[in-house]
């Protein structure tokens, strides 16, 4: 099982990496955007790492208050609840 759950959270945040690269692209070449509720939706769903260091590479997103801080906000909860997780089960 924990082999699987690995799987999923290095899948997703290479996910999340690779949307923040193409989001970035699309900004500069003034195309349809991914909206924010969908990768705020990424990274809640455990692409935080991904995002996070998507958005200090390709420089996106860092200006919005909500990604610079609202990002590690969310890697910090995610890490306190697989603490919690590890410690009870």
């Amino acid at each position: 099982m924990g082999k699987y759950i690995l799987a999923y959270f290095l899948i997703i945040n290479i996910a999340a990496y690779i949307i923040m690269g193409i989001d970035k692209k699309r900004s500069k070449n003034s195309k349809w955007r991914i909206p924010e509720r969908e990768l705020f939706t990424l990274f809640l769903l455990g692409g935080s790492i991904g995002g996070l260091l998507g958005m200090n590479v390709f420089k996106h997103k860092t200006k919005h208050w909500y990604f610079k801080w609202g990002l590690p906000i969310i890697i910090l909860v995610q890490l306190l609840i697989a603490v919690f997780m590890i410690n009870n089960y």
